[in-house]
């Protein structure tokens, strides 16, 4: 039956292609339902009108599944249809996604094998308002892939798990709602694993903001969390008994807020049952876990009441015995009292009845949110799988819809927060994304405008101006910060935004749908009006230190870790929407690096009444979930796209002139394909580096004619035996030549192992070659692996024991060859660095910390040039010959003051210079010591003998260039044994009967001054390491002077 959609184009190109006897396309596309239109793209028009008739002429008739291109639009039914069973995901099982009606299951299956085609990962975005079926939707996906994958013991195993990881997650996670009786109350992304043959073989869960404050309270006609009432209502009465429980939510505080612990549609004790299977099947220890479950509502439990001075007393205190194994004084104490540390003091601080209502909720939330956390890393770890090799996934999708109640609070705010950073996602995904691959191809066509939703999110998350940013920044100043205050920084950063408006701000007939602690924001789906009240509260979500501190008793050990992690942080954490925005930013990464699909999600009506279709309500879900948008996408496009290479790969064999092999330019052979088949005009283009085809049916007849051109080449058989004979015979030839081969290596190798065996005896005709091939081996890797350098002793090569001999006479001959060219290239000047390097080490090696750092660097024959000594000075001592000049810096013998001096050596004396003047000159005679300290300072004092009184005293300076200057007036005065390395302090003479000193020590920075004590204090750095190069040099220097 041909699709009433079917266009004259297509028809007449399979007829055409019949006639000619080139292809058999009978069969082509098979029978499609006959209701309504199943792709939105085929529609005659594309108004909204045609839209929502074709939506509500399909849903008439139970067909909830309708295609825009391949983008799965699902209406909820709000019942249950027949369209889920096994032979259902038989059917769907491998076609082609537009072959068969519209379903779920075509779009998981066509996920599934583009993965395993292309090798790559994918992800499918579930979407739309809460109720309108996304768990639901997410659920059938699970069991199609938990059905059609391959089935062993240990896959069924991890398949088993991640579907029994959904009943679990939606107690702890959903609760009922006004507008769905299974919201889920936190976002939740699953990644499937599959290893290269498709196998499902492990998975991971990532939670996002769960909604504690549901613990501790929930508006009328809302439940807290399906497990409290599980539990409750299912349990066995020993268990209840043993948590010490009663039956009935009536008795329990945190169950009775929304007065509607009965609901007609769930049944508790049933999904307690499948709740306790599916934990067993996760392998949990459930006793534990239900623990906590009674605790938080035995906490809710725990009553309040007031002294003559208004601070908290407990009620009754019966209930604290069954919390968390904890001490109940402990107790009682962290949730009537406040724990102000200042310093090493600590005071407790009465809570007024507020302050202690509040400070038991922030711990029943706090223990469920920690809870909930773990339990989620627990399904992981019976999920993971540990293979390290590479694997593909497919990510699910499901996250909060967008929600607008009778009141929104900050849960609402951040979930409609989430909801526009999807709707990004999706215009960058999908709409942007369409045109610009246009764009870039140079494919002509209208552009579609649409709205981006950009201004929004950055309304909501801007750095610094954002509402996310103000919001933490009021919970974080110091001082009366309130919800009220919060909103009044809205007010004055936001005033002129045309998406935000507040009571203050708006215009009269608006002001009069607004409180004064309310602000709205127009977001992409609809203006929603947020209260403030609880915003700084619920953003804040802190526990008082001593409660912390209380919790760290849990006697859970499943518990205890996580929520230690939870409290040992003394710092304030960071605030909820924070936290939440930044999951959001990684989770957008994530889904960035996938390929996508998509599943949109309608509600067809608020009441959950089967078979209504509320068309006002379905056309604000199709404008904001950009529904249309994306269809004048579709039809201004083209369905299908692929880049040249890959379409002429898999369709060549349909055309003569491209089969077996295209020696031309890939695009060239795509056009001439598509010519050879036919395609109109059209139907497609050709773009910079893919082919575009409009109509996916024009696809499938070239699918179909492909899958029918592999059967004609199997007919081929006669051809196909003729070449297994040629190959046989050439393998037999082959195999021959092989096992010559094989014989010659078995005789090698044999005679190989008796050589190994017998060589310890002495030369003979077992092991003659075999001693050989060793002498020969042991050879060409010495000479590969000679070292390089007299030093190295330790990578000559160890020989067999019939070269020990031979192999020490190379070692001899090998280091003397070295040796010689070594020392026959030492010239003079380098001889006589070496000499003065050998003095140096003889003076200082081991005593000065600077000494090591010395080594490396060659001295100077001076460090002044005579055209920089005053021509006075050179004439003053011209009958002494200059022998080595330096600058130094001279420290005054009174009062420590630096001053810049030269210092020249000459064959009989030591002068201090200053410009033209000869300040001191210092015989070597009567020169009867030198100091110098043991630190990496270069402070020198020359001891110097008075013979007469007015004569100078010690000589105090300091040199950069210490050790170079100590040698060469050893060399020249022959001073070797003058040279004193003291530790600590070095004294001196001023004058006759008046004696100073130096102190040396070490610190962080290095620094000259007089101290307090009158004595020069000089403070160095630290610096011990001593650098190999340095050793080295030193031990070349000393063997080529012995040796020379």
């Amino acid at each position: 039956l041909w699709s009433e959609c079917w266009c004259c184009e297509s028809a007449t190109l399979l007829l055409q292609l019949v006639a000619q006897g080139q292809l058999d396309m009978e069969g082509a596309l098979t029978a499609r339902d006959r209701v309504g239109i199943q792709d939105f793209v085929l529609l005659d028009e594309t108004t909204e009108a045609a839209f929502l008739s074709n939506l509500k002429k399909r849903f008439s008739k139970d067909l909830i599944y309708t295609y825009i291109g391949t983008l799965l639009v699902s209406v909820n039914p709000y019942k249950e249809l027949d369209i889920y069973n096994k032979k259902q995901m038989d059917i769907y099982m491998g076609v082609n996604f537009f072959e068969l009606p519209p379903h779920i299951y075509a779009l998981a299956d066509n996920a599934y094998h583009t993965m395993l085609t292309e090798f790559n990962n994918h992800f499918i975005l579930i979407s739309g308002e809460s109720g309108a079926g996304k768990t639901e939707a997410s659920k059938k996906i699970l069991q199609y892939y938990a059905v059609s994958c391959p089935s062993t013991t240990l896959l069924n195993t991890v398949r088993d798990k991640m579907l029994m990881s959904n009943p679990v997650l939606e107690a702890f996670g959903n609760a009922k709602t006004l507008k769905n009786d299974n919201s889920s109350r936190f976002g939740k992304y699953m990644d499937i694993q599959f290893d290269g043959q498709g196998d499902a073989v492990g998975g991971h869960i990532l939670n996002y903001l769960l909604e504690k404050s549901r613990v501790v309270h929930q508006n009328h006609g809302e439940r807290n969390f399906h497990i409290f009432y599980q539990l409750v209502e299912g349990g066995s009465d020993d268990l209840l008994h043993q948590l010490g429980l009663e039956r009935g939510c009536q008795h329990y505080n945190y169950l009775t807020q929304g007065q509607c612990a009965i609901v007609q549609s769930i049944n508790d004790k049933n999904d307690w049952k499948t709740v306790k299977n599916a934990l067993q099947i996760i392998n949990f220890d459930e006793t534990h876990l239900f623990e906590v479950i009674a605790s938080v509502l035995h906490l809710g439990n725990v009553r309040f009441d007031s002294d003559s001075k208004g601070h908290a007393l407990l009620n009754n205190n019966t209930e604290l015995h069954w919390l968390l194994g904890v001490d109940a004084h402990r107790l009682q104490e962290g949730l009537t009292f406040r724990k102000i540390e200042a310093k090493k003091d600590q005071v407790l601080s009465p809570f007024t009845t507020d302050h202690a209502i509040y400070a038991r909720d922030a711990l029943a939330k706090a223990i469920y949110g920690q809870t909930f956390t773990w339990l989620v890393n627990r399904i992981n770890e019976s999920m993971e799988n540990k293979d390290p090799s590479r694997k593909t996934v497919i990510g699910l999708l499901d996250i909060y819809g967008f929600e607008v109640f009778y009141v929104n609070s900050f849960e609402q705010f951040c979930i409609n927060y989430c909801n526009e950073k999807l709707q990004q996602l999706f215009i960058e995904l999908t709409l942007k994304s369409e045109q610009e691959e246009y764009e870039a191809e140079g494919i002509e066509w209208e552009p579609v405008q649409f709205f981006n939703n950009k201004i929004i999110c950055d309304l909501i998350e801007e750095k610094h101006r954002g509402i996310i940013s103000l919001l933490d920044e009021e919970c974080l100043r110091p001082g009366d910060a309130t919800d009220l205050t919060f909103l009044e920084r809205l007010e004055e950063k936001m005033g002129n935004h045309p998406h935000f408006v507040t009571h203050k701000l708006a215009d009269k007939m608006t002001r009069k749908t607004l409180e004064r602690g309310d602000f709205r924001l127009l977001h992409y789906a609809g203006e929603v009006t947020y209260c403030v009240v609880g915003f700084l509260d619920k953003n804040n979500d802190l526990l008082y230190r001593n409660i912390k501190d209380v919790s760290l008793q849990l006697i859970l050990c499943q518990i205890k870790m996580c929520f230690r992690l939870y409290c040992k942080y003394r710092r304030r954490p960071e605030t909820v929407v924070t936290q939440f925005k930044s999951s959001l930013q990684k989770l957008t990464e994530i889904l960035m690096a996938k390929e996508a699909w998509y599943i949109r999600c309608l509600k067809s009506n608020e009441s959950k009444q089967s078979g209504q279709f509320d068309e006002a309500l379905i056309r604000h879900q199709v404008k904001y979930l950009g529904l249309m948008e994306h269809l004048r996408v579709r039809r201004a496009g083209f369905a299908y796209r692929r880049k040249y290479d890959v379409f002429l790969k898999r369709y060549k064999p349909l055309c003569p002139a491209t089969w077996p092999h295209w020696r031309g330019v890939a695009a060239d052979g795509v056009e001439v394909l598509v010519q050879h088949l036919g395609y109109l005009p059209d139907e497609y283009k050709m773009g910079r580096t893919k082919i575009f085809i409009r109509h996916p049916r024009t696809l499938f007849a070239t699918e179909d004619a492909y899958e029918k051109c592999k059967h004609e080449l199997g007919e081929c058989q006669l051809m196909i035996e003729k070449i297994l004979l040629i190959e046989s015979c050439w393998r037999g030839t082959q195999a021959r030549k092989e096992k010559e081969k094989r014989a010659w290596a078995v005789k090698v190798i044999k005679k190989f192992i008796k050589g190994y065996m017998t060589r310890g005896q002495a030369k003979n005709t077992d092991n003659s070659e075999y001693l050989a091939f060793v002498r020969q081996n042991y050879l060409n890797r010495l000479r590969d692996n000679l070292p390089k350098t007299v030093l190295d002793k330790t990578t000559w090569l160890t020989p067999p024991a019939v070269l020990t001999e031979t192999s020490e006479m190379l070692r001899k001959l090998h280091y003397r060859l070295m040796v010689r060219k070594y020392v026959r290239g030492i010239t003079p000047q380098k001889k006589a660095q070496f000499q003065m390097k050998l003095i140096t080490s003889s003076i200082f090696k081991g005593k000065k910390d600077s000494y090591p750092q010395s080594v490396a660097h060659p001295f100077a024959d001076s460090r002044i040039s005579e055209e920089d000594i005053n021509p006075r000075v050179i004439q003053m001592i011209r009958n002494e010959r200059i022998k080595y000049c330096v600058p130094v810096i001279k420290y005054d013998r009174n009062g420590f003051k630096p001053r810049q001096r030269q210092l020249i050596l000459t064959q009989t004396a030591v002068y201090v210079i200053e410009e033209a003047k000869i300040k001191q000159r210092v015989l070597y005679t009567s020169l009867k010591g030198i100091s110098v300290s043991n630190l990496t300072d270069s402070t020198i004092v020359f001891h110097i003998t008075r013979e007469e009184p007015k004569q100078k005293g010690d000589l105090v300076v300091q040199c950069d260039h210490l050790f170079e200057l100590l040698t060469k007036l050893c060399v020249i005065a022959n001073k070797q044994n003058a040279i004193k390395v003291v530790q600590g302090s070095i004294n001196f003479e001023i004058q006759a009967g008046k004696g100073g000193a130096v102190d040396f020590s070490t610190g962080p920075e290095p620094m000259v001054y007089k101290a307090k004590n009158g004595h020069l204090m000089v403070v160095t750095c630290q610096n011990p390491a001593l650098l190999c190069h340095s050793r080295i040099s030193l031990l070349m220097c000393q063997k080529t002077l012995n040796g020379s």
